[in-house]
């Protein structure tokens, strides 16, 4: 890429993989930025935290998964077909239950709610659970001509239980007690 613009966009559209131009205020618009907002947010999440809570690989591994996720829902599946890279896979949605569960490991059992806070890393884990939220909420809504696939919810709903679980570990290897509410 010799230049970062491109003009195209100027009036308000943008193409989605497969070349079909769509309003900037499009629903796939809002779900495929906000897994942009939630890649950033661990991005973050990760430059603050130190590895004994969760290493590094595995948040590559994540990240990585986010950007294949937002290929999916930036590919318009009518004209184009979606490349195997953007796919979420079933092993995938294992993978993540896997991590959640090893991540609980030690952990204390959960008998109440848990304030968002702690250390800075823990604390942007549960901006990031916020913000997977709302991008599970924002492709549930797509129009059913958007196919998503189930395993891609599947993905993003655990990513969620992760990134909660993650914060309680962050505070917990920090030696930060968990607010209760």
């Amino acid at each position: 890429m010799s230049k970062i613009y491109t003009r195209t966009g100027d009036n308000g559209t943008t193409s989605l993989v497969g070349g079909k131009r769509v309003s900037k205020t499009d629903p796939r618009l809002d779900a495929y930025g906000t897994i942009d907002e939630l890649n950033s947010f661990i991005g973050l999440m990760q430059s603050v935290m130190d590895n004994k809570a969760e290493s590094a690989e595995n948040i590559q591994w994540i990240q990585q998964k986010l950007f294949n996720i937002g290929g999916c829902l930036a590919t318009d599946t009518t004209s184009f077909e979606l490349p195997d890279s953007c796919k979420v896979l079933s092993s995938d949605v294992e993978r993540i239950e896997k991590m959640i569960d090893t991540l609980q490991e030690g952990l204390p059992e959960q008998r109440s709610f848990i304030m968002p806070g702690g250390t800075q890393a823990a604390s942007y884990a549960h901006v990031a659970r916020t913000v997977c939220r709302r991008a599970e909420r924002l492709i549930l809504a797509l129009p059913d001509d958007a196919k998503v696939p189930s395993e891609l919810v599947q993905y993003i709903n655990r990513l969620s239980d992760y990134l909660f679980v993650l914060a309680r570990r962050i505070n917990f290897f920090a030696g930060t007690p968990e607010k209760i509410w």
